[in-house]
């Protein structure tokens, strides 16, 4: 649950992240494309476009205009001025006209011929009408343009009824060819009456749509266009000049809109190939180190998690987890464990594989020794029966049942330690008295005639020991406990067997004065059924009695502990659970 809620939170703050940078490269793009073109625009449509600008920006409050002081200082330094008129025609705003004389408030017609034939005096105003504060304001700008000056010069030294003269027709052609200029004359319909200069203009076939537009935005065209009206006449006279700075006739906004699109496309394209191969390389790398891991698995190196160059990647000098890995940190730790999991079962494998080995060796063995002579008798008897004596007979039919009651007692101690390794499935635990037992056990071995040279001795509590425990398998532990005791040691040996309780635990002792066992026997004591008995000793008993007695302790979730020195007798101490 903590790594799925931690890659859901990283996943999930990871989208969000790239969501905003997108969406803040988005902003930002869109805000240096605007401010681009806000800035073209202005350069190439001045002075439209910083009229268009000024009244965008400015600001009002309690009937006053406020506009930022860079634009009031901007319009002194190029020599221009401006005013800004309410829907009264009052001027509510004014910069740099006091030198000028100009009016602080126009009348209906002052207003509709200043928009008609956009000059103020001897000024060219260009005017920007705003519906940004409830109620209409109309920004004027106006400065000297010297296009304007010379048609006005033009027309006051050739002009006569609102015509040039046809005296000066030839003077005024040469002097408009040499500046590539070209003056054209119409009436009041709007139809050309005159055309003086330069023809080239008269091919391009402008429009009047295309003479304001002209107007509004010179710097988006190569042509600059000025006007100037004969009011007695009616004869509008007509200025082309070429403009270096312009070009030709287009439209600039989409242009510049599409081109911009284009970088910015491949402006995150090419943010997203280093960002792709980072992320493919951020989560690419734990990937491929699972991958070896499942590699040296497949082959068994369960010791080698991670390979000196794998630690140096996933670990820092101070043994820290990179960052870059700690998503996968429970993964990781799952490697680990479940590498050693399996390292601890090959081992356990191989132990088991060991002691089926050992264990079929140990049968074979202990099976062989009885079965040889078992065949050898029969050989014997099969051969010539009429040579045997019933003396010889009757000592070959003992040895004989003798090794066959050997034989079934070691297969029937086998089957019980496999039983026995079943745990609770086979314990049927009772309350039982565990000194009544313990008496009774040693009682039989008291009263055994065949026993009489082993003195035993009992010591018991003086009221009940009550335990949890199955009868049938205690008395077996006893019978093994004290039938080893006896049948290791010479005659005259004593056994002492006593019960008690020790730190809340019921014990058993069964203490020998005999022949004690050396180190190697002792420690391998419980799993002499590994190896078989030693076919020097005596075939009376399967050897596995020991190993019995320790299966029927732990099944029991109790402890057996031996304590043995070589001629100084055997301690055996039993705890049982109360």
């Amino acid at each position: 649950m903590k790594i799925q809620q931690r890659m859901a939170f990283h996943f999930t703050y990871q989208l969000i992240f790239y969501a905003l940078l997108i969406v803040a490269l988005t902003l930002i793009a869109c805000i240096l494309y605007f401010q681009n073109t806000k800035n073209n625009e202005f350069r190439r449509n001045f002075p439209v476009g910083a009229l268009q600008l000024i009244a965008q920006e400015a600001s009002s409050k309690d009937g006053m205009i406020k506009v930022s002081p860079k634009w009031d200082r901007f319009i002194e330094e190029k020599g221009m001025w401006m005013q800004v008129v309410n829907a009264n025609g009052d001027v509510i705003y004014a910069v740099n006209t006091a030198s000028h004389a100009l009016p602080s408030s126009y009348s209906t017609a002052q207003l509709l011929d200043i928009q008609e034939t956009r000059i103020l005096e001897k000024f060219a105003v260009y005017t920007q009408l705003n519906f940004t504060f409830n109620e209409p304001l109309l920004y004027m700008m106006g400065y000297h343009n010297g296009e304007l000056d010379q048609l006005i010069s033009l027309f006051n030294d050739y002009g006569h009824k609102g015509l040039v003269q046809n005296a000066a027709i030839p003077q005024l052609n040469q002097k408009l060819r040499e500046t590539g200029s070209y003056l054209q004359i119409m009436d009041s319909a709007g139809h050309p009456v005159q055309g003086v200069g330069d023809e080239a203009y008269v091919q391009k076939t402008y429009r009047s749509l295309d003479i304001l537009a002209i107007q509004q935005s010179p710097g988006n065209y190569d042509t600059n266009i000025v006007t100037h009206r004969d009011k007695l006449s009616g004869m509008s006279w007509i200025l082309y000049t070429p403009n270096t700075t312009g070009g030709p006739l287009k439209h600039p906004l989409m242009d510049t809109a599409t081109r911009n699109l284009f970088w910015f496309v491949g402006l995150i394209l090419l943010l997203a190939i280093p960002l792709s191969v980072w992320h493919g390389n951020r989560y690419g790398q734990p990937l491929i180190l699972f991958a070896g891991w499942f590699e040296r698995m497949r082959k068994g190196q369960y010791n080698e998690v991670l390979t000196a160059k794998d630690m140096r990647k996933v670990f820092r000098r101070n043994g820290m987890m990179r960052s870059r890995y700690k998503l996968y940190k429970e993964v990781i730790e799952s490697f680990y464990q479940m590498t050693h999991q399996l390292e601890q079962t090959e081992k356990e494998r191989a132990r088991l594989e060991k002691s089926q080995a050992e264990w079929m060796s140990g049968i074979s063995h202990d099976l062989r020794t009885p079965l040889s002579t078992i065949q050898g008798y029969g050989y014997m008897l099969e051969s010539l029966p009429e040579e045997w004596s019933q003396e010889e007979m009757r000592i070959m039919g003992s040895t004989i049942r003798e090794k066959g009651d050997y034989m079934l007692e070691l297969i029937s101690d086998f089957s019980m330690i496999h039983q026995l390794k079943q745990g609770d499935s086979i314990i049927e635990l009772r309350e039982i008295d565990l000194d009544e037992l313990v008496r009774c056990s040693v009682l039989k071995y008291i009263n055994d005639a065949t026993m009489s040279q082993y003195p035993f001795i009992y010591v018991g509590e003086e009221r009940p020991l009550m335990i949890q425990a199955d009868e049938t398998w205690l008395l077996r532990l006893m019978d093994n406990l004290l039938s080893n005791a006896v049948k290791h040691n010479p005659p005259g040996v004593s056994v002492t067997v006593s019960v008690g309780m020790l730190n809340n635990k019921a014990y058993i002792r069964v203490i020998d004065n005999g022949q004690g066992m050396d180190e190697e026997t002792l420690h391998h004591l419980f799993k002499r059924y590994y190896r078989g008995t030693n076919t020097l000793e005596s075939t009376n008993g399967s050897g596995l009695g020991m190993s019995i007695a320790k299966s029927i302790v732990e099944a029991h979730d109790g402890e057996i502990q031996v304590q043995s020195k070589v001629l100084q007798g055997t301690k055996i101490e039993i705890l049982l659970p109360c």
